[in-house]
């Protein structure tokens, strides 16, 4: 078992957390002052650029309570272990416990041979991908995950702890040079860690932000590899900064967006990781457990493909 010196999150007692109203400050922000943008996926969006969230992590695992997650925070553990270890086809994600309505209208056949990949393929370009094989200009291919775990351990002052999915040679360009599906919308990481206190802050940018669908599964995620880093590394993970560069919500949305801001906040949950794990590609769903969760009922929201 590894030994921990420190609490990977310290929790403040569940009474004394305070609800954060940060994501429907947001989602009604969006609807008052977003930019009209043109159809992508066959209808209109309202998008604002260059938005925030933080969450400290002392007032509970930022898992949503305006509508309840619970069926979907196994699956987003699922996903991020998947990607992880290098799972780059629907199939491999499946493995790790992704479900495959997470990706399977997103790589359906058509969609896939257009990029020239197989059918259920996100790409060699794809998140698991470029976090584990990502190719470097030797040939060779770089794993930014254990990589940046070793930078940690060795030179904790740097404040180079990065990875990125955004991999330009193939996502931007016409067609027959792009070698992805969906281009990589989230992934992009900076780990700051301060070993005077044993303190670890996750700062997540996204390039394009889903507010009523994507942004919940994607602020499990990178919540969840907060404590993923703490625990490896044997840090507190304070803080999650999340930015979204392009914010948005879709036409077919709105309703349910003005559904959501109806409804309080309330204190977010405990999330707990129990298990033997020896290093970060360990990790399974499994591990996570959730407790002190209180969401308002379930609400399925449509998005567009």
């Amino acid at each position: 078992m590894t030994e921990h010196t420190v609490p990977i999150v310290n929790y403040l007692p569940f009474e004394k957390r305070i609800p954060n109203t940060q994501y429907l400050s947001l989602l009604e922000k969006i609807l008052k002052k977003g930019r009209k943008v043109n159809p992508i996926h066959g209808e209109f969006a309202l998008m604002l650029i260059g938005e925030q969230l933080r969450f400290s992590m002392e007032h509970g695992f930022p898992l949503l309570t305006e509508r309840d997650l619970s069926k979907t925070f196994p699956g987003a553990i699922g996903e991020l272990v998947g990607f992880l270890n290098g799972a780059q086809t629907i199939d491999e994600l499946q493995k790790y416990g992704c479900p495959r309505i997470f990706w399977d209208r997103w790589v359906t056949k058509e969609k896939c041979e257009f990029w020239g990949l197989k059918e259920g393929d996100l790409g060699p370009a794809s998140y698991g991908a470029i976090w584990t094989r990502c190719p470097t200009r030797d040939g060779k291919t770089f794993n930014q995950i254990e990589n940046v775990i070793r930078q940690i351990r060795e030179m904790p002052f740097l404040r180079t702890h990065t990875i990125n999915t955004f991999y330009p040679p193939e996502v931007i360009g016409p067609k027959g040079t792009r070698k992805v599906v969906v281009a990589p919308c989230n992934g992009d990481v900076h780990i700051l860690v301060f070993p005077e206190n044993k303190e670890l802050v996750l700062h997540h940018k996204q390039r394009s932000g889903d507010m009523p669908t994507g942004i919940p599964v994607d602020i499990i995620e990178y919540a969840a590899l907060g404590m993923m880093f703490a625990y490896i590394l044997d840090y507190t993970f304070t803080e999650l900064v999340y930015t979204i560069s392009d914010a948005h919500i879709y036409e077919r949305q709105i309703p349910k967006v003005e559904k959501l801001l109806t409804r309080e906040p309330k204190a977010f949950p405990t999330v707990t990781i129990d298990g033997d794990i020896k290093n970060i590609f360990d990790f399974r769903r499994e591990h996570f457990h959730l407790d002190d969760y209180i969401p308002h009922p379930k609400m399925i929201i449509p998005t567009p493909v």
